[in-house]
């Protein structure tokens, strides 16, 4: 049953991996402060999933099903 929930979350997260190659957040750091005031910048960083891990991902989670139907023959 454990192995179930394992496998579908390395799928979809292969498949995840592949359809949003690229994702953003965005984080908030505190510049400089005098007293009460604070001076904050907002800074954007851009995260890649490189094509090579999200295909790496997804295979493992259809080799685990394989290996898991095969087991049950």
């Amino acid at each position: 049953m454990n192995i179930k929930i394992i496998v579908l979350v390395l799928i979809g997260l292969g498949i995840l991996g592949f359809l949003v190659p690229a994702f953003t957040t965005r984080e908030t750091k505190d510049v400089a402060s005098v007293g009460d005031v604070k001076l904050q910048a907002k800074e954007n960083e851009t995260h890649v999933v490189p094509p090579l891990l999200a295909g790496g991902v997804l295979v493992v989670g259809i080799v685990l099903l394989g290996a898991g139907v095969m087991k049950r023959t």
